[in-house]
């Protein structure tokens, strides 16, 4: 599997990342859906990344620069036909290398509470993520759940 920068101009990514705004759009409520569409995606300070195995596009992370030491992590997707095979592992403990190497202090990320998400809750558990009070420009939501690392 080959995980590094990802081109948001691809075709094969920018329909990737739409199959995923639409998705989770269609999950819940637009005040409780804190997706990044591909312009949120191209914004200064945000590192995107993507995952291939044998050719094939089967995941993407991304990183956001909150300023301070402090990043947040979006847009992790694995490919719906891909899903339990470690590549969501894969790429999170590469974006945590990353962030690390970038001189980031802290992760967090804010995820769904329903459960659809509950793997990737635990995924985040297993790497040390424990749950926080919403950061940045969130707000509480019984519909998101926020988690943090310290690096």
């Amino acid at each position: 599997m080959l995980i590094g920068p990802g081109d948001l101009n691809d075709p094969e990514v920018v329909a990737f990342l739409e199959a995923h705004v639409e998705q989770l759009r269609s999950m819940g409520p637009p005040e409780s859906t804190h997706v990044l569409d591909l312009s949120g995606l191209r914004a200064p300070g945000i590192g995107f990344h993507t995952a291939y195995d044998a050719g094939e596009l089967v995941g993407c992370a991304a990183l956001k620069d909150l300023g301070e030491g402090d990043a947040e992590l979006k847009s992790m997707r694995t490919a719906p036909h891909r899903t339990r095979q470690g590549i969501a592992r894969r790429l999170l403990v590469h974006v945590l290398e990353e962030a690390r190497a970038s001189g980031f202090t802290r992760v967090s990320l804010e995820t769904g509470s329903y459960e659809f998400f509950h793997p990737a809750h635990a995924l985040y558990r297993r790497h040390g993520f424990v749950e926080c009070e919403p950061f940045g420009g969130y707000r509480p939501d019984p519909l998101s759940v926020f988690m943090t690392l310290e690096l």
